[in-house]
């Protein structure tokens, strides 16, 4: 390497240290700065910048290559910009200008979101000290071939009575191809909590059910003694049906429980980042595992009879949901708040 091109490529490092992270690349025979763009991953002209490079420079067998890199979060069912700015501690403003993205914008599954280098080290924990109301944007979803509204609501982590609501629909409303949806985004700031040990105080129709959405898979910490197991919100409208993840899930979840019971527990509910206070109980419901989820079955747990049938987790020795409440959530069969519920929320709350 020439002594100009080493001045040139150190003071162009010394600019990039102060932006993103870099990585280096030692050149082989037949490197050339488009090759080693594509085996990277990064953008040509960002690494021809970072090496004070043109497109008509060349490379030398042992040249020190700088690859800038950056952080990036891959989309996950229920994200937004919101909630991934929450989750690293960037300015929510800041990650939609390095995205060319507006409050409008949605994402989908498998989109690929650049944190901009400004960011801290890590995600924020859920005891962050922000006090901000959460609040809704909308964007706009257009329909493809075999959509149902079910399933995008379920894609986008609302309720399926809100689009439809949104949209002035029913159920037997029409769908088809190329219909245009507003979707509902839902907001929700990390709120601050006592202490370490407690969850967030998160309402449930402003807030839960939209950061925990049907589909989510997280963990249930018991309050009093930290025993855990995985589980996943599968359906509930008033409050979240859930289900153990697998048969040593069930198996956790008795022994925290003391077997199958209606009695509450204050716990927290861990999942994206986020601890969210909360009350559940063991008691299964409503489901058979050995048929399949949301149709109807001659035999359902708990003495509920035939019916459709609430169990979609299969193989976790389980049959049908089990029951979390948060606050302000409500029981299915009289639309009312339970006390006991609303009280071990507030222990998990610190409240």
């Amino acid at each position: 390497m020439n002594f100009k091109k080493a001045i040139s490529l150190t003071l162009a490092f010394a600019a990039l240290s102060t932006q993103a992270q870099a990585a280096t690349h030692i050149v082989k025979k037949g490197d050339t700065y488009w090759t080693i763009s594509q085996a990277y991953g990064v953008d040509f002209n960002t690494l021809l910048k970072a090496n004070g490079a043109t497109t008509s420079s060349w490379l030398e067998i042992g040249d020190v290559v700088y690859v800038p890199t950056e952080k990036t979060h891959t989309v996950k069912k229920g994200d937004t910009y919101w909630l991934i700015a929450q989750w690293y501690g960037v300015d929510f403003n800041t990650l939609l200008k390095a995205n060319n993205a507006t409050t409008s914008s949605w994402l989908e599954i498998g989109d690929v979101v650049k944190i901009p280098s400004s960011t801290s080290q890590g995600p924020s924990s859920g005891s962050s000290s922000s006090q901000s109301k959460p609040y809704v944007t909308y964007t706009t979803y257009t329909v493809k071939s075999g959509d149902t509204y079910w399933n995008i609501a379920n894609n986008f982590g609302i309720p399926m009575s809100e689009l439809l609501s949104v949209n002035g629909l029913s159920e037997s409303s029409a769908i088809y191809a190329g219909k245009k949806l507003t979707i509902p985004v839902h907001h929700v700031p990390v709120t601050s909590t006592p202490g370490s040990q407690y969850g967030e105080y998160l309402d449930w129709w402003e807030a839960v059910q939209y950061v925990v959405p049907v589909g989510a898979t997280f963990t249930v910490q018991d309050f009093y003694t930290g025993q855990s197991f995985k589980a996943k919100r599968t359906t509930g409208s008033g409050h979240a049906d859930c289900e153990p993840l697998t048969a040593s899930d069930t198996s956790k979840m008795n022994a925290i429980f003391g077997g199958q019971n209606w009695t509450s527990r204050p716990v927290l509910i861990i999942y994206n980042g986020r601890k969210i206070a909360a009350s559940a109980t063991s008691k299964l419901h409503a489901g058979n595992d050995g048929a399949p989820g949301g149709i109807w079955t001659s035999w359902r747990s708990d003495n509920y009879g035939a019916g459709y049938n609430y169990d979609w987790v299969k193989g976790n020795n389980a049959h049908g949901v089990f029951d979390i409440h948060f606050l302000n959530s409500i029981r299915h069969n009289d639309g009312k708040v339970n006390a006991n519920h609303q009280k071990n929320t507030r222990i998990a709350a610190g409240r």
